[in-house]
C-alpha cells in the first residue's frame, strides 16, 4: 500500500473514537516550499455527527461552513473561530458527518521555526489547536476541504511513539449543559506537557510515552 493509501485508509472503517485515539503518537507535518514543520500528536476531540450536540453537523446541520464534514475520510476542515484557525480531519465515509479535531503537538520537527512563527517559547508554543496551527504557519483555509494525502499537511503513520496511557476525558468549549456535553471524547497522553489544559505537577519526565 502506498503511502497515500494508507494515510486515506487510516481515515475511514471504524468508529471515530478509535481512529482519534490511534491518531495519538504520530506525527503530524506541514510542508512549505522552504521547510518542513510539525510534531507529535499529543490530543485529539472525536466529534460525532448529527447526534453530537457539540458537533457542527447536529441535527443535519450543513452549511457552506461545515461542508467539508460532508465529504471523503480524510478530509481537510480548516475552519476559523474567534480569530484562531483549527484542523478537524474527516473520519467517516461521505455524508457521515464526523470528525477528529487536533488539538495538541509535542513539537519534534524544526522547533526553531515552530518557535519562531509563534513568537512563544515552552508549552505555549503547541498546547492548544489554534496555538499549533500558529506554530505550523497555517493562518488561512487555502488547504479547507482538501484531502489529506494531497495537502502540504499530511500525517506520518511510520513515525511515531507509543503513548504509555490514553486517558479519555470531556471536551474543552462545548456546552457542558448539553446532551453530549460531558462525554469523555477528549482523548490525551497522560503525563505530556503539551496538553492543552495540562498541570505541571501532572508532567511526566518522559513526557507519556514507551
Amino acid at each position: 500500500m502506498t503511502t497515500t493509501n494508507a494515510t486515506t485508509a487510516f481515515f475511514t472503517g471504524r468508529p471515530t473514537t478509535e481512529i482519534a485515539q490511534a491518531l495519538l503518537g504520530t506525527t503530524l507535518l506541514y510542508r512549505t516550499p522552504t521547510t518542513i514543520v510539525g510534531g507529535l500528536i499529543v490530543e485529539t476531540e472525536a466529534y460525532l455527527g448529527t447526534h453530537d450536540t457539540a458537533a457542527h453537523a447536529f441535527n443535519g446541520r450543513r452549511t457552506a461552513f461545515s461542508e467539508p464534514l460532508y465529504r471523503e475520510p480524510g478530509t481537510l476542515y480548516i475552519y476559523r473561530l474567534r480569530a484562531n484557525y483549527l484542523l478537524d480531519i474527516v473520519t467517516q465515509p461521505a455524508e457521515t458527518p464526523e470528525g477528529v479535531l487536533i488539538r495538541a503537538i509535542e513539537p519534534t520537527i524544526n522547533q526553531a521555526q515552530l518557535l519562531a512563527n509563534r513568537h512563544k517559547t515552552g508549552v505555549q508554543v503547541t498546547n492548544g489547536p489554534g496555538k499549533l496551527m500558529q506554530a505550523l504557519g497555517i493562518q488561512d483555509q487555502r488547504m479547507n476541504l482538501m484531502p489529506i494525502a494531497d495537502s502540504a499537511l499530511s500525517i506520518d503513520l511510520s513515525d511515531t511513539r507509543q503513548p504509555q496511557t490514553i486517558q479519555a476525558v470531556p471536551r474543552v468549549g462545548v456546552n457542558p449543559e448539553a446532551a453530549s456535553g460531558q462525554l469523555p471524547l477528549r482523548f490525551i497522553v497522560a503525563g505530556n506537557p503539551y496538553i492543552s489544559d495540562s498541570r505541571k505537577r501532572d508532567w511526566r519526565p518522559d513526557r507519556g510515552w514507551c
